[in-house]
């Protein structure tokens, strides 16, 4: 009676120790800001998602490849935190370390009824949720993808477990509609069909099941028959429209990202070199893992500069882990299992199909450590089990590793305060960051310390000198310095490395703007039009170009064309409201005046125009209405 009174307290417990650890840990995002690093992709610049929750903005949520990436919940996700917060970053934040904490407790949960085993699962999940190889997934607004989609995959493997215990087509249905959720929040729970077949050989030994489909609960290493082969075979046709959903959604995100641009080419990456990198990206993972040191949001490819002895001796290391547990595996079952949930779950982002231009990333591992986590918590477990005092080794190992882990994980957390502190902090732990200077740049040109940021572009550049980007930013600095035909020199050199940047034609087309050679700048803004034919910072750019050149009809449908897919577009309101002004058209400008004046009740342009307006002034005018062109960074 003493041991089941005491499993039965321990769960609660274990449960409000890991709520209570974790918000202390976290809970410091709150007072962060956003960065440049994506979050104006998903958040601070874009009006879909800053409008909140619309019917216009599910359909959007559905139908975009904005970001390169077909996850309409996460789009959702977003809405719904500026729906309520607003661009106040303390509830973003929040919302990713309420989900981290909901995956923490789900870890532990799931675990729990899956082994029985409660303080090996409560190791795991403290792992899990204290790791500072998971910073970044929480610490990070833009990667709210990360952490929402490990809330399905928990759910579905929460839902699978009750399955498993009364297996019926109406539980099978739960299983099935949270893992497409999941796939809706982010397509890496591809994997997870696969992870459900090792989970069936271990804990839930369905392996050894007198009868398919009504397999018992079991700690005990599964293969101990000579059908085990054929079960096998007929549980992974059980998982048939789970891995049909998971095929699926790997060619649609195939098909986004490709025309997102987001898949490298062969030219880029080859075959030998993504097979490289992703063979040490393995071996890394794991150090990092060990010994969490010289963590960044980013780092730089090697491309085809890795060391053949790293290589295979990282291949090597991989091979011998891999047969060794493979031979081990009856004995110890959870070796095998968590090994290979590693090695699987990170398969979709290793870098065989390479996505961006980075060799590794921290958030990558926010499922698959999992795996060695199981690996830890069950090993020390099984080291210990021929001592009296079992209980007592999990104290110390849990006295040892979690502190460690709070502090590094705190510590890594406070580099995460904005985008100048972040990136500042991976020039100091990574060699030849092109990136970060890249985004160290674009942060201090916000804040108008423009030369600083052309020292930054300079600098990626020099590392760098094909890097389209940077070249594009640093022409945007110079033509702030008001050095216009440097920066023209600079957007055409971006061009020239990748022809279909549209930021860099628009950029472009305001210069050649204002150098006075409207037909070429026209030309620029209908390619990068071409290219993104949504946006509503190249509609405003070119219709405000067209109504300097006195086209005002056709500026006018520009700018409107604007308004439509930017609501809240206050510069597009006014300079729209001018186009009308000269046109005699008062009351129609007046409208337009006002809508800006809601928007931005201190535009003091909006309010010259709209006094101006309404005294009737504007009708003698001559010339064209005066317009403000802006410039786009697009990074």
């Amino acid at each position: 009676m003493r041991r089941k009174f005491t499993s039965l307290h321990s769960k609660p417990l274990i449960c409000v120790l890991l709520l209570l650890v974790t918000l202390a840990v976290f809970w410091q995002v709150g007072e962060h800001d956003f960065v440049s690093f994506d979050d104006y992709e998903y958040i601070t610049n874009n009006h879909h998602v800053q409008t909140g929750v619309t019917l216009d903005g599910i359909v959007w949520a559905f139908t975009t490849s904005r970001a390169a990436n077909w996850h309409p919940l996460t789009w959702l996700s977003h809405m719904v935190d500026c729906q309520l917060f607003g661009l106040d970053p303390k509830g973003h934040h929040l919302t990713n370390v309420l989900l981290h904490l909901a995956n923490t407790l789900l870890c532990f949960l799931v675990l729990t009824r899956m082994t029985g085993a409660i303080w090996r699962s409560g190791f795991v999940a403290a792992l899990f949720a204290l790791h500072p190889l998971h910073a970044e997934s929480v610490a990070w607004v833009a990667e709210r993808k990360d952490v929402l989609s490990t809330l399905f995959w928990m759910l579905t493997l929460w839902a699978y477990t009750f399955y498993v215990e009364r297996p019926e087509w109406k539980r099978y249905l739960v299983v099935l509609l949270t893992f497409a959720l999941g796939l809706m929040a982010k397509p890496m729970l591809v994997t997870l069909p696969l992870v459900l077949v090792l989970l069936d050989y271990w804990p839930l030994g369905r392996f050894q099941g007198s009868r398919f489909g009504a397999p018992t609960l079991s700690v005990r290493a599964p293969i101990n028959n000579k059908k085990w082969r054929s079960r096998a075979i007929l549980l992974v046709l059980e998982k048939s429209p789970l891995f049909a959903l998971a095929a699926i959604s790997s060619v649609v995100t195939l098909l986004v990202q490709q025309a997102g641009g987001a898949v490298k080419s062969f030219v880029a990456f080859s075959p030998t070199v993504r097979l490289a990198n992703a063979i040490v990206s393995y071996v890394i993972y794991i150090g990092k893992t060990i010994l969490p040191y010289h963590l960044a949001p980013f780092y730089p490819h090697p491309g085809n500069s890795l060391p053949m002895w790293q290589v295979a001796g990282s291949l090597l290391l991989l091979v011998c882990i891999s047969v060794l547990l493979v031979r081990q595996a009856k004995k110890f079952p959870y070796l095998i299992v968590g090994w290979l949930w590693y090695l699987v779950t990170l398969l979709p982002v290793i870098g065989l199909v390479q996505v961006g231009e980075q060799a590794l990333a921290d958030r990558y591992t926010y499922v698959p450590l999992i795996g060695l986590f199981i690996m830890i918590a069950w090993g020390i477990s099984q080291l210990a089990s021929n001592w009296p005092y079992r209980r007592i080794a999990f104290v110390l190992a849990a006295t040892v590793m979690l502190p460690a882990l709070v502090v590094c994980t705190s510590k890594q957390l406070s580099h995460w305060s904005n985008t100048v502190t972040l990136f500042e902090h991976t020039l100091r732990v990574t060699a030849d960051n092109y990136f970060a200077h890249t985004q160290l740049g674009v942060a201090y040109a916000d804040s108008g310390e423009l030369d600083t940021a052309i020292s930054h572009y300079s600098k990626a550049l020099q590392i760098r000198p094909d890097y389209a980007i940077a070249h594009n930013n640093l022409g945007l600095a110079l033509e702030g310095k008001g050095r216009i035909h440097e920066a023209t020199r600079s957007y055409s050199k971006a061009l020239q490395i990748k022809p279909d940047l549209a930021g860099a034609h628009s950029n472009l087309g305001n210069a050649l703007a204002q150098q006075g050679r409207i037909d070429e700048a026209i030309l620029h803004f209908s390619k990068a039009l071409q290219l993104k034919p949504d946006s509503a910072e190249l509609h405003y750019n070119m219709g405000n170009t067209l109504a300097r050149q006195g086209e005002m009809e056709q500026a006018i449908v520009l700018l409107s064309r604007a308004v439509q897919l930017e609501p809240d577009f206050a510069e597009a309101y006014n300079n729209l409201g001018a186009v009308l002004s000269y046109q005699g058209k008062y009351q129609e400008a007046i409208a337009y005046f006002t809508e800006a004046l809601r928007i931005k009740p201190d535009y003091l342009e909006a309010r010259n125009n709209l006094e101006a307006t309404l005294r009737k002034a504007g009708n003698s005018s001559e010339g064209t209405p005066e317009t403000k062109v802006t410039s786009k960074t697009f990074n």
